[in-house]
């Protein structure tokens, strides 16, 4: 591999030799550069009339030469070598500037973006000698804000910095300063980017529900920036500038992780993950981990993974265009699929399989309720906002043990369970799967034959957490997915859970307003008002059904009696 990075055209063939007798050259490790190899650097950055840089390690080894322009300089990704919280890269570039001018943003933002050890211009005169050297370095985490520090500029014969001592001293501080944020936490952390367009408390409640899922999903957020532009940028979502911006606080605040409130597109994945090595996710990739975490059965696994292939197909970035996508045959004789292409024929083929599997466990669910049917055992579904108590009042009710947690999605498999009501009526109660704003497409098609159960009910029970701040929010975001889902027709009691945790004014004007029961999941007492409503519902449900099926029986023997 060639150690010369950037164009190199029209440059002379000695000049080029010149450039690449550079990479035997050898900086003593506590030395930023010496005043010998900065003078062959401006000597040969003036003749060519570009900038030269060199990327050197802490041994004083020359891992790569740059060649740029007259006004700037590309440093490439730095792969092979990685960077955690708290730790610098390990690499320092220094570099010309042909007419002495001060470090430039541009150079900043690559100290930072990069973590560099330091950034350094050596200035060029008008004989090409080096005339002074700048140095900037990284800050660790302060109260400043303040991301990076610059030195005086000093002749590089008169540079006197033991380069290894300060950068140990220097990353050891950042470390313990990120160390003691972080608190010993072994999670991963989150940088949080919120939605850019619409009304400013909406923005607010989504990120504090997207820091929700976020920790549900077992990361530390540690910190979140919301910007306000009235369109989303199409390469970047918050453009290239405010983008600098944020994975640089995310980089000082030790972030693993950039998460956006909002679904990313190919084209803005694949240009953000080039930006930044930080490992970038949006929103439903977070409730689709959640799922995976939570999913018990084999059918909620089955589900998990459908919806997680649906979700990344189209995410597969373009690639190897150089090489024939011809598959073989007459006309196709190449070098045949390429990665990409067997990537998405697999996926597509796995998709296949599991939409297949689906389907039987969709038959089997269809037979369980047609058993139900024949049994004439009234069906009752609870759904509701993810985490508004929908486990707990099913434990409660049946005196079951079903997991109920205080998280989002704690629970996703659905879970059945009998009730007998005090007038002797019998019932199936089940438990499904929560839901929430912005609730991913792929999840609800992958979810289908699980939220088939809710079309075959004869009662809902919409359990609202009446202590959320965004109650009505949360209220109508679950029945505009039932209306999504053709199950608005259905009967539906609103229950409003937590009602402890409210005063009594609101609680009452609640209940008035949406005709719904007040209920403390935790508190079985507190269940007689929903007991009656509920059995009232589905004796009046049973009794409806036994005179549609008299009518049937009746026009049945009158059709007997005629034909015989």
């Amino acid at each position: 591999m060639s150690f010369v990075s950037g164009s190199t055209l029209g440059l002379k063939h000695s000049q080029i030799a010149r450039l690449e007798k550079f990479a035997t050259r050898r900086v003593p490790a506590n030395v930023v550069i010496t005043h010998e190899l900065a003078r062959g650097l401006t000597e040969l950055a003036f003749e060519i009339n570009r900038q030269l840089g060199l990327l050197i390690d802490r041994k004083g080894r020359l891992q790569r030469i740059l060649v740029g322009d007259a006004r700037s300089i590309f440093i490439p990704r730095l792969t092979g070598w990685r960077v955690g919280a708290g730790r610098l890269r390990g690499l320092r570039f220094v570099h010309t500037h042909l007419k002495d001018e001060p470090l430039s943003p541009e150079d900043l933002s690559d100290l930072a973006l990069l973590r560099l050890d330091l950034i350094a211009t050596v200035g060029v005169d008008d004989a090409g000698i080096p005339t002074s050297i700048r140095i900037a370095y990284l800050l660790p985490p302060n109260p400043k804000g303040q991301v990076w520090e610059l030195l005086q500029p000093t002749p590089p014969s008169q540079l006197d910095l033991d380069f290894l001592a300060f950068i140990k001293s220097l990353e050891d501080e950042i470390d313990r300063t990120v160390r003691s944020k972080l608190s010993g936490s072994q999670k991963e952390r989150a940088y949080l980017v919120g939605k850019i367009s619409g009304q400013d408390w909406k923005i607010e409640e989504s990120i504090e529900e997207l820091k929700e899922l976020v920790d549900s999903c077992g990361l530390d957020v540690v910190g979140f920036c919301i910007q306000h532009r009235n369109s989303v940028d199409p390469r970047y979502v918050v453009g290239k500038g405010k983008l600098r911006e944020i994975v640089i606080d995310a980089l000082q605040k030790g972030a693993d992780v950039l998460v956006f409130d909002t679904e990313l597109s190919a084209t803005q994945v694949k240009a953000i993950s080039e930006f930044t090595e930080i490992k970038v996710l949006d929103r439903s990739q977070i409730i689709l981990d959640i799922f995976a975490q939570r999913a018990k059965s084999s059918e909620g696994k089955l589900q998990v993974e459908l919806a997680q292939l649906k979700y990344a197909l189209p995410k597969l970035a373009e690639k190897d265009d150089a090489l024939s996508r011809l598959t073989g045959g007459i006309g196709g004789r190449g070098p045949g699929e390429t990665r990409l292409e067997i990537d998405k024929r697999r996926i597509r083929s796995r998709i296949g399989f599991l939409e297949r599997q689906i389907e039987q466990v969709g038959k089997a669910r269809s037979l369980r309720r047609s058993l139900r049917s024949r049994r004439h055992v009234p069906i009752i579904s609870i759904v509701g906002y993810t985490n508004a108590g929908k486990s707990t009042l099913l434990n409660n009710l049946t005196k079951s043990r079903v997991l109920a947690e205080n998280k989002l999605f704690a629970t996703l498999d659905p879970t059945s369970r009998r009730l007998r009501f005090p007038r002797e009526t019998e019932v199936i109660i089940t438990d499904t799967v929560g839901f929430i704003q912005d609730l991913p497409e792929t999840l609800i098609k992958a979810f289908a034959a699980t939220l088939d159960e809710l079309a075959e009910a004869d009662l809902l029970l919409h359990v609202i957490d009446c202590s959320n701040p965004q109650v009505e929010k949360q209220l109508e975001a679950v029945e505009n997915l039932l209306v999504r889902l053709n199950l608005s027709e259905k009967a539906f009691i609103r229950v409003f859970n937590k009602a402890d945790l409210v005063d009594e004014e609101t609680m009452s004007n609640l209940c008035a307003r949406y005709d719904g029961v007040p209920v403390s999941a935790l508190n079985s007492k507190t269940f007689g008002s929903l007991i009656e409503r509920v059995e009232d519902a589905i004796l009046t449900r049973l009794n409806s059904r036994n005179k549609v099926n008299d009518i049937d029986n009746e026009t049945s023997a009158s059709l007997t009696y005629e034909n015989g």
